[in-house]
């Protein structure tokens, strides 16, 4: 009797041992290396570079929904990895990039272009720009930019090229439609940006929810690296792939 005991315990013991054993090797063949692969993946995309889809139409005709674009978490900094926390800093936005920030109304991840720049006077008038007294310049816009925008869908919208820094962008705006087109001069406070979309009569910035501090840009987006049309079942856009963005 206390053979068979001692046999139970010992082949209970073996079969603990043999589980231990499998889910060691399970650890090490498996689980830690994918966790590994895993830490290093997000980790390139939280600090280095990163991707982001483009659910609505508050950058068109510059970007449209459906885009992916390519973002530069490098172009202003050094960040630890799943923080806003910067370690190094080595330029700041400046007026007409393409950034990558979170809203400070409810936190989404939103594309927008850098209007003002921290010290900066702006105003509004009509949907024209002026900064630090100076009006900006607008002029005829390039028809390929225009047929962004699908052709029975043109009609509706006003198209201008806008000179924002040193950059020349695509703006429009929606003549038909209620929409925040004129402001009285704001200074934009010290470690704060002031973003608007190019679609400026549809576009949720920072005419809503005010400035978007310095830690909250992720970082810069010149380039689009796929794109997909909602309106065609997200049929690839071929003719937009790696489309520099102005």
């Amino acid at each position: 009797m206390t053979e068979k005991v001692t046999d139970t315990i010992e082949t209970t013991e073996n079969r603990k041992r043999t589980a231990k054993d499998r889910l060691i090797q399970l650890w090490r063949e498996w689980i830690r290396p994918l966790a590994i692969i895993i830490i290093v993946c997000t980790s390139f995309r939280s600090a280095i570079a990163d991707w982001n889809d483009v659910p609505t139409g508050s950058m068109k005709p510059t970007i449209l929904e459906g885009d992916r674009i390519l973002v530069n978490r490098l172009a202003y900094g050094l960040k630890v990895p799943y923080t806003t926390w910067h370690l190094l800093e080595w330029s700041q936005p400046k007026p007409g990039e393409i950034v990558v920030c979170y809203s400070p109304a409810n936190g989404d991840r939103l594309v927008k272009r850098v209007v003002g720049v921290p010290g900066d006077v702006i105003e509004m008038r009509n949907n024209v720009l002026t900064i630090n007294g100076e009006v900006l310049e607008y002029d005829r816009l390039e028809a390929s930019l225009i047929d962004q925008i699908e052709k029975d869908e043109q009609y509706r919208y006003r198209f201008a090229a806008e000179t924002l820094g040193e950059h020349k962008h695509a703006t429009m705006i929606t003549p038909n439609v209620r929409a925040p087109r004129s402001f009285q001069p704001i200074v934009v406070p010290e470690d704060q940006f002031f973003m608007m979309g190019d679609n400026r009569d549809n576009s949720a910035d920072s005419r809503a929810f005010g400035f978007v501090e310095r830690s909250q840009i992720l970082g810069r987006s010149s380039r689009v690296a796929l794109s997909f049309d909602p309106d065609c079942w997200y049929w690839p856009r071929w003719d937009r792939t790696l489309r520099e963005l102005e």
